[in-house]
């Protein structure tokens, strides 16, 4: 059985380190990979190639990771994008704790008002033109939004907004900024907003939540 699994998708590629097996042969395994990679790769062209690597129910150590870094760095056409686990630290989990209590928020926010929030936000109330919107972590919007939303506002670009935003005069994501317009939002609940791993701002719908936040997806239950 291999302790490496490559997979392809029409938006890249992904590595899966299969959690039942020790690092040594994780590493070697690894290096077949991608001496092999390199050899159907060597007459293409030199398009540099990302890959998640994912760890299954396993944390490796920051040394650990540097290790597997290190061979695919020795390949000049691949690189690392992510290595990311299904578990979490103590120390992540105690920040999510600190974190989890999500805000009912029924207020009207005025122009010119900005509300900052800690943790998670539903967000039933109105929110008029000229007034923001501000939470550290995700934003669900279930009211009437026609400001500025802003998700994870102290620079975290994993989080994302839920719902109908599409009267918003603005979206944003840790430091990145998005306009709303008619091509790009419905007026749908089911309206993910998202910055995708090319770090801009993107839309796509609640089926997809599983995909793009693994992590959010099995905190909600299956939202």
């Amino acid at each position: 059985m291999q302790s490496v699994i490559l997979k392809g998708y029409k938006d890249g590629y992904e590595i899966i380190l299969k959690q039942d097996f020790g690092l040594d042969k994780i590493l070697v395994e690894l290096r077949e990979l991608f001496d092999n990679l390199s050899a159907e790769k060597k007459n293409a062209d030199d398009t540099v190639i990302s890959f998640d690597i994912k760890t299954e129910n396993r944390l490796f150590t920051a040394e650990e990771k540097q290790k597997i870094e290190k061979i695919i760095s020795e390949y000049h056409n691949f690189k690392v994008h992510k290595i990311e686990s299904e578990v979490m630290t103590i120390e992540d989990a105690n920040i999510l704790k600190e974190n989890d209590n999500v805000h009912l928020s029924y207020r009207t926010i005025r122009s010119g008002q900005i509300v900052d929030l800690k943790g998670d936000v539903l967000f039933l109330g109105k929110l008029h033109q000229g007034g923001q919107l501000r939470a550290t972590g995700n934003i669900f919007v279930m009211g009437e939004v026609q400001g500025v939303i802003h998700a994870g506002f102290e620079n975290d670009t994993d989080s994302i907004i839920v719902g109908d935003v599409s009267a918003a005069s603005q979206v944003r994501i840790g430091e990145l900024v998005d306009i709303i317009d008619d091509e790009k939002v419905t007026n749908s609940q089911d309206t993910v907003i998202y910055v995708n791993d090319l770090h801009i701002i993107d839309y796509g719908n609640r089926d997809e939540l599983k995909s793009l936040r693994p992590k959010l997806f099995n905190q909600a239950g299956g939202y």
